[in-house]
This record gives structure tokens, sequence and C-alpha cells, in this order.
């Protein structure tokens, strides 16, 4: 984010959600990037760095550098008032001031629908709410399918966190379609593409024409700062491999089975509460073969505690052997190659993939930016809602299959006690 923001017009701008996706939770403010102790009210619990155990999320902040002050936010959408008017008093009261001014605070789009001037239209929506609130048809959880209704000669871009649903993969599908039909610009937060490890990897396969032989994801999550509820239920955010994991399903799918839940030591949200047959997994491991005939597999595991995760990516090709270790927090690559049999291992000081993701929507969206394309060293849009379909569909065919695999194993054992 060295690079100044380009001047030009105002840039309209619609938060929907003001959570941590969007905003940095403000119990996380100022915290440094290291674990630290609490005080002994917390038991001794590590608090996590600032953003998110998985990630530095928070894409205003990346906006904020991008467009600098161009950026007008006309309006934060969240039914949570209280929650939307404290991100309101920390921006008013920072040097981005200007893009917050004017803010309004909606309950629902249609409330936001009812006091939009002509003036206001927005560019570009961000929607950051939780899953469970888009990638659907059914009314309260169609946000993409209101934007289109509400904007029909001329929609504005939406920037669309993954998950893109926590629904069916045929209502996901529907809205795909309208999506395309509408030919708006759309951009999906699959954020780890966008790493320059990950473009690395892209460019040794490419450049050696390499065909990948074979994938291989481990995704090992920390369980114990997770005090959501809703994230511990399978029928609210879709299980850790529909919401988390498909970060790595779609990165191996980029490079083109359970236990029944059991007791965790050191857990935060009482599952007592959760309907067992809606209780998440904690181990999941999956085996698919890519249309090349290619094989993946990803394991993933919900074990550790702490805060850091422990995640890889290997991809398996003709002499080669690329090796992505710890994407969210110090993305590493580890090349073995033809030339060695010892490993290279490649950095990029400073990369942040959410700010390069965030450039290149707002580049494809920018009225300034007459040409819709990247400007030379920058990058376009890699993940399209179209194509982000195909991870969530194969995240739903590994956790469905994994569920037909637990009730097969129960099943089994009510038969041996018989």
């Amino acid at each position: 984010m060295s690079q100044a923001p380009k001047p030009g017009a105002d840039f309209n701008l619609v938060f929907i959600g003001a959570g941590g996706i969007n905003f940095v939770s403000p119990h996380r403010l100022g915290e440094s990037k290291e674990v630290r102790k609490v005080s002994s009210a917390s038991k001794g619990r590590m608090q996590p760095p600032q953003g998110s155990v998985e990630g530095p999320w928070d894409h205003s902040f990346r906006l904020e550098h991008k467009l600098g002050p161009r950026l007008k936010v006309i309006a934060i959408i969240d039914p949570a008032h209280a929650t939307a008017a404290a991100v309101l008093e920390r921006k008013r009261a920072s040097f981005v001031v200007s893009a917050y001014a004017n803010t309004r605070i909606y309950a629902s789009f249609d409330d936001f629908m009812k006091e939009l001037k002509l003036e206001d239209t927005p560019h570009a929506f961000i929607v950051g709410s939780p899953p469970g609130f888009r990638g659907c048809v059914e009314e309260g959880r169609d946000i993409e399918m209101k934007i289109l209704a509400a904007f029909p000669d001329k929609p504005p871009a939406m920037f669309i966190e993954k998950p893109i649903s926590t629904h069916t993969v045929a209502q996901a599908t529907i809205v795909g379609r309208a999506l395309a039909d509408s030919q708006t610009v759309v951009s999906v937060g699959y954020v780890l593409r966008y790493l320059k490890v990950v473009q690395k990897m892209r460019s040794i396969l490419e450049d050696n024409n390499l065909h990948v032989m074979a994938t291989n994801a481990r995704y090992v999550a920390t369980y114990s700062a997770i005090s959501n509820p809703a994230w511990w239920n399978k029928s609210k955010y879709g299980g850790p491999i529909v919401e988390q994991g498909t970060h790595f399903v779609d990165l191996s799918r980029y490079f083109e089975w359970f236990e029944e839940a059991g007791q965790l030591s050191s857990q935060t949200v009482d599952e007592e509460a959760i309907p067992e047959d809606q209780r998440i997994p904690r181990v999941t491991s999956a085996i698919w073969k890519y249309a090349n005939g290619g094989v993946g597999s990803l394991t993933h595991s919900l074990n550790l505690q702490g805060f850091k995760y422990a995640t890889e990516l290997e991809v398996f090709a003709d002499g080669y052997k690329l090796c992505l270790v710890d994407p969210y927090n110090a993305p590493t690559l580890r090349i073995r190659s033809p030339l060695s049999d010892d490993e290279e291992v490649c950095t990029f000081d400073g990369d942040d993939p959410y700010f390069s993701e965030v450039q290149a929507f707002v580049d494809a969206v920018d009225p300034s930016n007459a040409s819709g394309l990247a400007a030379d060293g920058d990058v376009e849009i890699l993940s399209t809602f179209d194509d982000s379909l195909k991870s969530y569909a194969l995240s739903w065919a590994i956790r469905e299959a994994s569920e037909r695999s637990a009730k097969t194993a129960r099943i089994a054992k009510l038969r041996d006690a018989e």
C-alpha cells in the first residue's frame, strides 16, 4: 500500500455489515500483532492478534488507502445499530473523517433505498455480512438479488466476502446466473489467490508448462478463540469446510471421512445447546480427482489451541514440489525443482493480499479508469462469482460426503451394539 491514491471524482460506496470483515473489531484495535496475555479475569487466556485469528480482515482500511479522499461511504447497512454507530464514531475521529462525514446507518437494504438520493448512487457495495444472508433467493437472505432489482439498468459493482453463501449450491447458482446476466463487476473474497507467493506458484507452473498431478492441503485451526455460537452450528455458518476450509478448497482448485464431534478442553461455546446433528466435525479428510486426472486432498482439523493456525498447501508436478506455508500470517513458498534437490525459499515483504483484491476490484469499477483494466504491475480480479461457485460446490460436496460417511458409521455402530 505504498502508492499514493490516484486523483479522480468521488467514489460512492456502501458497506453491508459493520462487523470485523468490513471494520476491525473494536476490542482488537490498538493491539499488537503479537499474541499477549490478558488480565486474570480471563483466566490467562491469550488474545488474538488484530483483525482475526484467520487473517487481518478490515476492508474499509484498504479502501481508505486505495481511494484516499475520493472515498465517500454513503451508508453502513447493519441491523446492529450500536455496532455501526461505534464504527462511525471511530472513523470520524480519525484521519479518514471526510470519507464518513455524511455516512448514514440503516437497519436494512430496503430502508437504505427509501432515502437514497440520485447523487449518492453507489458505485459499489461491499458485502461483508454473515454468509447466511447472501447467495440465496429467500427473502432476507437475498442481498445480491435486492441490489440487482433496485438498480435494473446499471447495477453497482459488488465485492462479496467468502463463502458466497451457506445455502444450497442450487440457490447460489441462481444468484450466480443473475449476477452474470447483469454484467456488473463482481469479485469474491478468496483472498489467498492474491498472495505474491501464490502468483509465484502459478508462474512456475505456467512458465514450465507443468500439469498439476496432485495437490495436498492441510488446514489446522485454533478453536479456543472462536466464541460465536453460530460458527459451531452447521445450520448457521455451514460448518468448517464451507465457511473456513473453503479457502483451501478454492486455492486447491486455483491450481487446477469424518469423526463425530468429540470433547475439546478449551472450547468457549456450549455445544449442548446445539442439536447433535448440527454440531460441526472435529476432523475432515477428503480426496477428489481433477478433470485433468490429477488428485486433490484436504484435511481440515479443529484441534489446536492458542491463535496461530497451521496451514499448508502442496502442489506436485513433474520434477516439482511447491509448498505454500502459513499463507495467513507469514506466507512462504518452498520450491523443489529439477535444478536442485535443495529447497528454494521465497518470501515477499509487505505483501497484503487484502489490499491487492480491493485494488483489483476498485480498478475494475472506478469510473476514472476508463479502460476498466488493471495498470501495469497491478492485478485483475482473480475470483469471480461464477468461479467461486465451483469452490462453494466442492466445499459442499465434501461436507455432504462426510455427513453420509458419519451417518453410515453411526448406523454400523448401532448394529454392532444390538
